[in-house]
């Protein structure tokens, strides 16, 4: 049994399309400290699945043990009263292909396991929700949450605009710029009609934004407002912010009708190192010497395609 309260360990199963995986290995470096080539990790860090498009699932681990009669030993001391529950078996793991277990084994287990707590079970609306998965040779059992995707509803904006990011990459990009918002404020200088906002305020993160158009502006109220959050969206140029902020997320203005120049480029660029401590910086094109040119170092990357191009996330410090 998992009984040292100070070291809580977590078992996180993961979901990315291959073209994603570039910004889904930035994103687990950020949030985890660390990257995964299979798709489930164990860590001591507690990540709400909902806060990333790519955890799927969660397990804060109650027991352990080297094979399954261990868990089925331990789950006898669960005590959940007039409480139901359900068990479910995790079907991401790092078994083999040919150790893999067959769907009716694996029902077998999980009903197995519910025979073992002391309680009644519930398949439909359960009060508890228990997983159990097999990793590294070990099996374990704990508290099962799943991600919601609310991204998915962020879809749904009032208001849109054709070159905006993707809410999957904006809520990457929020989770790569403020991996833990305690204490961080953040702003989105060239904010468009506020995608990134909503993906952070949605998340708990102390977020602001800004452009350079009215429009756009009004725009991006309407859709934070449309989701229940509430951010202030000032209209002004980068140029004219003089609070600091500790870090700052510069969508790079791009598209076919762009007048957008180098220099007022290396301006923005310039202008996001005067006023923020980091910067992700989000381009379609390999702008490099002209982030160096500003004064930064670029600490990280990751390339994220979407159909005809790709955009480059660069963490800037």
């Amino acid at each position: 049994m998992n009984t040292d309260k100070m070291t809580p360990t977590f078992i996180y199963t993961f979901a990315a399309s291959q073209d994603e995986h570039s910004l889904w290995g930035l994103e687990m470096r950020s949030l985890f400290g660390q990257e995964t080539d299979s798709f489930i990790m164990k860590s001591d860090l507690n990540i709400d699945p909902n806060r990333s498009p790519f955890i799927k699932e969660q397990i804060e681990v109650m027991y352990e043990g080297a094979n399954m009669a261990d868990i089925l030993k331990q789950v006898e001391d669960i005590v959940l009263h007039e409480e139901t529950f359900k068990v479910i078996f995790v079907k991401i793991n790092d078994l083999s292909e040919e150790d893999k277990i067959p769907y009716e084994d694996r029902r077998l287990m999980e009903r197995d396991l519910g025979l073992h707590i002391d309680a009644e079970a519930d398949v439909h609306n359960p009060d508890h929700v228990f997983g159990f998965v097999t990793l590294g040779g070990r099996w374990y059992f704990g508290k099962y949450r799943t991600n919601d995707a609310v991204w998915l509803l962020h879809m749904k904006k009032p208001r849109n605009y054709s070159i905006a990011l993707g809410t999957r990459l904006a809520r990457a990009v929020a989770n790569i710029a403020v991996p833990n918002p305690i204490g961080v404020q953040a702003i989105d200088p060239c904010c468009g009609i506020g995608t990134v906002l909503v993906e952070a305020l949605s998340m708990g993160i102390n977020i602001v934004g800004r452009d350079i158009n009215p429009q756009i502006v009004q725009g991006a109220r309407q859709n934070i407002a449309h989701f229940g959050y509430t951010s202030e969206v000032t209209f002004g140029d980068i140029s004219d912010i003089n609070e600091s902020y500790d870090v700052a997320i510069l969508d790079m203005p791009y598209n076919l009708f762009s007048t957008t120049t180098p220099e007022e480029q290396l301006s923005l660029l310039r202008h996001a190192r005067r006023i923020a401590n980091k910067v992700i910086v989000i381009t379609i094109e390999t702008i490099d010497d002209m982030i160096t040119e500003a004064g930064f170092v670029i600490t990280d990357r990751c390339t994220a395609n979407k159909r005809s191009f790709a955009r480059q996330v660069i963490v800037c410090s």
